[in-house]
């Protein structure tokens, strides 16, 4: 097997669409570990609502960045950009292929084109005041704001996501530059040889395979799981901004029925997938396979394959 020297694989797309089951097969084929690029998977405990690989689903593969925070602990951009260069730069150096997996695309994107993150000035004052305002009249003033400074942040933070909101707005009231204007003049220059893979399926069929997936994680106990963080009192942190989380935290404080918020959970995981989906095609230069949601997808699997063999220069455990 050659060894890795500067190559990295990287396997993208939105929720529920397989991403798991293909990297674990690559990894077999191209002598790879994996790096979970999902940005809510890093907390402990958070296994069922972020559809955490298991043990036995790994196969033996090792994986990383996976239950390295407390739920009540922040994680960014940059600590993952960071964290993530210095296990690749491990994998390699053992002569591994080291395959980043997930749906974070700024994550993802702030590994392989070697993003330079700008320590913004801060201000508390002004952070303070944006606190109250979201006390006193809620999220949406500060949405709107956003909007009508950065419509390309409004359009990527999730309106639950209070501490992000209020972090774009900080940093365009000390910079005067926008967070997206500042993500925009990163280089386009790839740090890695990199094969970057994108899995895609039919929209009907993705949604229905994200419904399902959610009556599975019911099934498996998720309500128990957020109910376990509800009663800790973790609230406002970044954790809990998670889709699955959130949710089930307004049938807790009986703002919704069990139905309403699972039916909450399934829309917000749609449009999440959708977004994802938006952010992939617009922000990378990604090759594409479609996997079908009934039958046989090994074609798509040797297709994948040999791109990967002819982009990286690596040979395939068969």
């Amino acid at each position: 097997m050659e060894q890795a020297n500067n190559k990295l694989l990287v396997i993208i797309g939105p929720t529920a669409v397989g991403k798991t089951k293909l990297s674990i097969e690559m990894a077999k084929r191209f002598n790879g570990e994996i790096i979970s690029g999902d940005s809510m998977q890093v907390y402990k405990g958070m296994d069922i609502g972020t559809a955490k690989i298991t043990r036995d689903e790994m196969e033996g593969i090792p994986h990383y960045l996976l239950d390295i925070k407390e739920p009540n602990e922040s994680f960014s951009a940059a600590d993952f950009q960071e964290q993530a260069n210095h296990v690749i730069a491990d994998i390699q150096k053992r002569g591994k292929l080291p395959i980043i997996v997930g749906g974070t695309g700024l994550y993802i994107q702030s590994v392989i084109y070697d993003y330079q993150f700008s320590e913004a000035a801060s201000n508390a004052e002004y952070r303070k005041k944006l606190e109250s305002i979201v006390e006193t009249d809620g999220i949406a003033p500060l949405i709107e704001k956003l909007q009508s400074i950065d419509s390309e942040s409004a359009k990527r933070i999730h309106p639950n996501n209070v501490r992000r909101i209020i972090r774009a707005l900080e940093v365009y009231y000390c910079t005067g530059i926008t967070m997206s204007d500042q993500l925009d003049n990163q280089t386009s220059e790839l740090k890695y040889e990199t094969a970057l893979i994108g899995l895609t399926m039919n929209r009907e069929a993705l949604y229905q395979r994200i419904n399902h997936r959610v009556d599975i994680m019911v099934e498996q106990g998720l309500i128990d799981e957020v109910k376990s963080f509800y009663e800790q009192g973790l609230r406002e942190c970044q954790s809990i901004q998670a889709i699955g989380y959130k949710e089930l935290y307004d049938y807790f404080d009986e703002k919704l029925t069990l139905a309403e918020s699972i039916e909450a959970l399934k829309q917000n995981s749609r449009r999440y997938a959708k977004r994802q989906l938006t952010w992939f095609r617009n922000k990378m230069d990604v090759q594409w396979y479609e996997i079908q949601e009934q039958g046989n997808n090994s074609f798509v699997s040797e297709e994948i394959s040999t791109y990967i063999a002819g982009k990286l220069s690596l040979s395939a455990n068969m």
